[in-house]
This record gives C-alpha cells, structure tokens and sequence, in this order.
C-alpha cells in the first residue's frame, strides 16, 4: 500500500508496536515503514527508539547494522545525540558490516544536527583507516559529502586508501577517486625540468657514466611527478578494465588532471571500448572522448574506424562521432584522411538534413584545419552546389565562402565558377552567399571584374527575389558603384601628381548621379526598385549607403574593409575545461558559471605552489608497512628473506647472542648459543641430582596437607567466579538500559 501511494499513516501506532517482533523479515518491513512516515508523527516515531537501541547490542551483526541504519535514517532532530552515540557504538563494532552502516550513517546525522561535525570528524577519521575496504570506500563517501576540504584528515591513510581502492565497490571508488584528485592539486606540486639535448657521442658517452651534456636553451619541458602522485596514478591504472563505464571515466579524468600524456594515452583504449554499450553510454563516453580529443588528438588516430558513423546511431551519437573525426583529421596519414573525406562525403549525400548540415560543416573544418586537403574539399563542395536540396547546397557555399576568405588571391577562378552556378542555384541562403562573394571581389580586374555584369543580371529579376538575396544585391551594387568612384577619383587624381611632385593633390568630388557610365545607371536603377520595395528594412539599408557613397572615404572604411578569415572551432570548444564526468561536460557548456547552466559544478582547485605542499612525512604515519611492500610505482616490492626474519617478532631468550645490523642472528651467533645452552644444560642437571634427594622426604609431608588446602581453594575460586560474573551481568544490564 505505500509503494502504491495508498494512505497508511492510520496504522502507524499498529505496525510500529512489532518494532521488537524477533523475525528479522518482520523487522525489515517495520523499519522501511517508520523511515517512510517518521516526519509526519515524530512523537509515536520516538517510542521505538528505545527498542532500537536495544538492537544495537543484539548478538546478529546484521541486526546491529540494520539498526543503525534505520537509527540514522529517522529524521527527527531531538534524537540527534543518541545517533551520534550509536555512531560511536558502531565505529568500534567487531563487525565490519556494522562499522560500514556507521560510515553511511554519518551523513545523515550531520544534516540532521550540523552541530554534531566535532564528535563524527572523529568517528570519521577511526574509519578511514579501517583496514576493511568497505568500510573505508563508505568512510571517504561520508568524507565527501561533510567535509570535502579537510585534506589533514587524508594524509596518514593516503596510501592505504590507494591500496584498497581496487576492491571497493564502485561508488566508493568514484568517491575515492574524486577525492584523490582533489587531494592531489592541494598536496602535490606541478614541478617540470627542461629535458637535455643529446646527440649520439652523448648516449655513448652517458653509457659509460661520462655525460656531461647541458640542458638545451630551448628544450622541452617535461612533469616530474611526485612518488606518491605516481603512487597514485599507478594505483588506480587496474580500474581501467571496470565493468562501470562511471569508473572507467573517472580515471581518465584522474590522469587528465594530474598525470602526464602517457597516462592518458593509456586511457583512450577503455575510453573507446565504452562504445560497445548501450546509446546512452555511448553518448556519455564520446562526450568525454571529445573533451580530451580537444588536448590529444592524436592519440585517437589509431580507432578512427570506432568513429565511422552507423545507421543505427541516435542524432547526438553521429554528432559527436563527426566532430572526433575532423578533430583527428589534421594528425591522420593520408590513407586515414582519405578514409575521413570519403565517409564525409557519403554522408553529404544523404537524405537526413541535419546529418548532411553535420557533415559539410566536417568537410569544411577538416580543409581549415589541413591547408594541404583544401583542394580536394573545395571539389567535393563545388559538386554539391548545384544540388536540389537548398540546405546542402547552402551549407556548402557557407564552408567555400570561409575556404576563399582563407586565402582570397588563390581563388579568384573559384568565385568566377560560383558566379556562372547561379541561375542554378535556387536556395535563398545560397544566392545571397554567392552574390556577397561576387561584392567581395569586385575590386579585382578594374573594368573587366564580373561584378556589374552579375549585377545587371540580378537586377532583371530582382522583385522576384528572396529579402536575403535583395539585401546582397543592394550591397553588391554599392560595393561596384563605390569602386567605380574610386577609378575615376584615381584617374584625375594622375595628372595632378605629374604636374606638381611633392604637393598634395586638392580631393576632387565624386562624379554626379547623372554620370552615363553603366555602372552609374545600374546604381539609380537599384535606388528605383529598392523605393518602392515592401521592406522597410531595405529601404533603410538603400538610403544608409546612398548617404555613404556621398563621402567616398568613409564609404570606402566601411564597405571595403578588409574581413577577418573566419574561425571554424570545433562545436565543444565552448566545453573545453570543464571536468570529465561531470553532468555540466554534457548537459550545458555554461554551467561553470552557474548562470544559464546546471549548478552545482566545482572546477577542479589549482596545483599548490612549490613550497607550500604538507609536509610528505604526514603520509608516512599509518602506511610505513605499505612503503615497503608496495615500491614508488605502486607494485609490491620484493622484500629479502634476511630482512623479513629480522622483521617477524619473535621472543628473546636468556643469552641471546648479538644480532647483525638488519636484525637476524648470524651463523656463529646461532652456534655459540647452542654451546652456552649445553653448559647451562650441565650446570642445571648436576644441582638436580642434589635437589631430588633433599626434597623428596618434603615433598611426602606437604603432599596430604596440599591436598586438604586444595579442596578448600576449590570451593572459594567457585563462589568468587559466580559473584563475578553476577555484578558483570548487572553492570552490562544497566549500561544497556540508559
């Protein structure tokens, strides 16, 4: 009935009376129930907590736990004490299962009563250095979630979290690993060498010890990692082969974070093999296969074929699987390159039109980013304006104009093509594309530049034309108009420099209006059609550049200024830098800054300065036995047999010989104590033989009064052993009770 949204807050005095029921099921069942509606009756909630502490001495571990978990999960302040003591209870618990229901029951007490953070740091701390791995992968949850910055607490069980980490189960491990890294840029600096140039004299000469190269002036600069950084990293490189592709993935951001490019190059492999799963996974893992393929692109070229695009991908898969591949375009040789274009050029084709749009934009970032592809991008995209389809051919004079902005004087032939295509072209977006780059080159040639001719054409249609493609004409036809301005302000201007050298010439007005050039008659032709045009917008626009064209010299600043090549970045550039994983990397590239995003999202804090690290002796303190199995590089080492017998304790009998310095007995200290034994041996049996016949008339005499004595004592230890064991009783009873 509960899980059923049923009313059942009416039986809430019935079921909490079989709170002391000992069937464990029935149990389970009445502590769901009293979680559930524990709010909603507080005072009935607080009769059974006195059972429940009851159940924390009850001799089934899984009671006690179960107990105290659901101590923890009643939300009711007054009982924020007693959860704090029943934490303590736990913490020392021989049971790990109920020191772990103690770990996770630390949260919930510090949002019930946040005045209790003092007594369950401590708590807190004893867990960390559990030596079961499940109850540390709780306590670092718990760390996590009270007190994230308290790194102190971290330093003496730094290499023994590392150690367990590989057995905790997976949230314990995504906690540890996000609190490790976070550690890692508080504690450990980014410290880096230049690295030296050698020759070949030199690695003959560092063979034979003799090297005495000096660091290039400008060498490369390589990280130096601290031994128990890489203690790190090489601790968690196992949990690259998870089943849990959350795990999987935070290693990756872990070597990203912290490590060098051989870590990370040594996560691409399970980061592409995340690809096999589910859409959802797949989508998760390539956004994150984008955000480093942004820094390390050419560690991704060898599963370029990871990246082809199947039918059976949603939208947001194929996306991103095209920006993988223009971003590893530049680093591929020419046998993948080839294999790149030919898939874009497939999918250019389609007849999905946000996969088309995709696709030519792929083509062109690939000619921006590889000037030696251009070429042959620029052919694929020239087929493709003449198509039927408006958005592909669109979308493809979009990337050609970016191509010829990129470099203008190689294509001038280019635009004269363009130009002849466009009776062909009928898409809007297309014809104002390709008249605006007919504007831009129509200062080339003089005289003999198609741009009047273009725009004599254009006219002849223009009320039949889209508002995009008037907007271009009209521009068009100022661009031509203003550099005919400029030829023949040029052409008086000559005759003047002849005559008088050295003196500036005086500016001569523009033409009039009334001028019979052709190109005159076309511009008051356009101003015609554009007066009596419906769009006001373009009227605007008409009477804006009329009043330019007046003054040459501005019109001249403002319409033929020189324009910048244009950017094509990758579609998450704007997500470069936010933290692999996290939701903010997926849903929103703004939610770093908390405005139009999701909140919550905390960047990762800056490496600590050289010199203001803790002290490294801090981690010695609980892991001096892990520094010795476990070498820098996070293997076991291999400890001599010498030291691990000088190590075993072992007690010390009288005359124990002298020990060498690693602590085991040599040769001739065992067998000079085998000869100081035979002479203590010999000693001992000669005082014996006197002893015996001494003491055996004694011990006739004593033995019956040692036996009436010994019954008596009998009877006394039994009495004393039971009244003992009386007042133990009471005390442990009373204990319980209060």
């Amino acid at each position: 009935m509960m899980y059923r949204e049923q009313r059942t807050l009416p039986f809430f005095s019935s079921v909490v009376k079989n709170v002391a029921s000992p069937n464990l099921e029935i149990k389970k069942l009445v502590y769901i129930y009293l979680i559930h509606h524990a709010e909603q009756e507080p005072d009935m909630a607080l009769l059974s907590i006195n059972t429940i502490q009851k159940s924390l001495s009850d001799a089934n571990p899984q009671v006690r736990a179960l107990a105290l978990r659901t101590m923890s999960g009643i939300r009711v302040p007054v009982i924020s004490q007693i959860v704090s003591l029943a934490i303590k209870k736990g913490v020392g618990d021989m049971s790990p299962h109920v020191r772990k229901a103690a770990a996770l029951a630390i949260p919930k007490c510090y949002r019930l009563e946040p005045s209790t953070l003092p007594q369950l740091l401590e708590y807190l701390s004893t867990l960390l250095g559990d030596r079961q791995y499940f109850v540390a992968g709780a306590a670092v949850s718990a760390f996590t979630e009270i007190c994230p910055d308290r790194i102190d607490l971290i330093h003496k069980h730094y290499r023994g979290l590392i150690k367990k980490i590989v057995d905790m189960d997976e949230w314990s491990q995504l906690a540890t690993l996000r609190m490790m890294t976070v550690y890692a840029r508080k504690c450990f600096p980014r410290r880096t060498r230049p690295v030296k140039a050698k020759d070949k004299s030199a690695d003959l000469q560092d063979f034979y010890g003799e090297s005495g190269s000096e660091p290039a002036p400008d060498g490369e600069k390589v990280v130096v990692l601290d031994p128990d950084l890489a203690l790190l990293l090489n601790g968690v490189r196992p949990l690259l082969q998870s089943r849990n592709s959350g795990v999987v993935v935070a290693v990756a951001r872990c070597y990203a974070d912290l490590g060098t490019t051989e870590y990370v190059k040594a996560a691409v492999g399970p980061l592409v093999a995340l690809l096999r799963g589910a859409q959802d996974i797949q989508q998760i893992a390539l956004y994150n296969i984008v955000s480093i393929c942004l820094t390390e692109p050419a560690s991704f070229v060898k599963y370029v074929s990871h990246f082809l695009v199947r039918a059976t991908d949603s939208a947001a898969v194929w996306e991103l699987k095209l920006e993988v591949l223009t971003l590893i375009f530049p680093h591929s040789p020419l046998h993948t390159k080839s294999l790149i274009l030919n898939e874009l050029e497939h999918f250019s084709r389609g007849s999905n039109k946000a996969l088309v749009r995709e696709a030519v934009r792929a083509i062109g970032r690939c000619a921006l980013a590889d000037p030696a592809t251009a070429p042959r991008c620029m052919r694929l995209l020239l087929r493709q304006i003449t198509s039927l389809d408006g958005t592909l051919a669109a979308e493809s004079l979009t990337v050609i104009r970016h191509l010829i902005q990129k470099d203008p004087d190689a294509h001038m032939g280019t635009v004269v093509r363009l130009a002849k295509n466009l009776d062909s072209a009928t898409d809007p977006q297309a014809r104002a594309t390709i008249v605006w780059l007919v504007g831009e080159f129509a200062g080339i040639g003089g005289e003999n530049n198609i741009a009047a001719d273009v725009l004599r054409i254009l006219l002849k249609g223009f009320t039949d034309e889209s508002e995009i493609a008037k907007r271009q004409t009209v521009l068009l036809a100022a661009k031509v108009y203003l550099h005919h301005i400029n030829r023949q302000t040029e052409a008086a201007q000559e005759p003047n420099k002849e005559g008088s050298e050295g003196e500036a010439p005086p500016p001569s007005p523009p033409p009039p209006i009334t001028d019979e050039h052709p190109v005159a008659r076309l511009w008051n032709y356009v101003l015609l059609l554009v007066r009596y045009d419906t769009s006001y917008d373009l009227r605007d626009r008409a009477r804006l550049y009329k009043a330019l064209l007046g003054v040459p010299q501005l019109a001249t600043l403002m319409l033929l200024a020189p324009k910048p090549a244009p950017q094509a970045p990758s579609p998450s550039e704007t997500r470069r830098g936010l933290a692999l994983g996290s939701s903010s990397l997926v849903l929103a590239a703004e939610a770093a800054a908390g405005v139009h995003g999701i909140r919550g999202y905390e960047s990762l804090p800056d490496w600590v300065p050289e010199g203001s690290e803790p002290d490294p002796r801090l981690r010695d303190q609980d892991a001096e036995h892990n520094t010795r199995e476990y070498g820098g590089d996070g293997r076991r080492a291999v400890i001599p047999a010498v030291e691990a017998l000088g190590d075993a304790p072992a007690p010390a009998p009288v005359g124990m010989g002298k020990r060498n310095g690693a602590g085991a007995m040599t040769l001739d200290d065992w067998l000079a104590e085998d000869d100081e034994e035979d002479e203590a041996d010999g000693e001992e049996e000669e005082e014996s033989e006197y002893d015996e016949a001494a003491g055996e008339k004694e011990s006739e005499e004593e033995e019956d009064d040692d036996d009436d004595d010994d019954d008596d004592d009998d009877d006394d230890g039994e009495e004393e052993e039971e009244e003992s064991s009386d007042d133990e009783r009471n005390e442990l009873e009373g204990f319980l009770k209060s």
